[in-house]
């Protein structure tokens, strides 16, 4: 099977810790992902939102490191642990 790339969008909710992951929503392309993450981040409830790419061969299970496309308001910067 070829390589996909997935866009996918990762908005980020306040909590008593400080910041966390909220449910990430999939996207057809790079500026839909973008688009979407900006909306996110302004929405009520969410602190920013972060827009990436992966690619990858899913029957394989094989995907290189996340691309950070944009962010949007507040992101945590270690993002190696999510």
């Amino acid at each position: 099977m070829p390589e996909v790339t997935y866009y996918v969008v990762l908005p980020f909710i306040a909590t008593d810790g400080g910041i966390a992951p909220g449910e990430p929503v999939q996207c057809f392309n790079p500026n839909s992902a973008v688009m979407r993450a900006q909306a996110l981040s302004h929405k009520p409830g969410y602190v920013g939102a972060l827009a990436f790419s992966r690619t990858g061969d899913p029957a394989k299970g094989d995907f290189q490191d996340a691309k950070i496309i944009r962010k949007f308001g507040n992101v945590p910067e270690d993002l190696s642990a999510l």
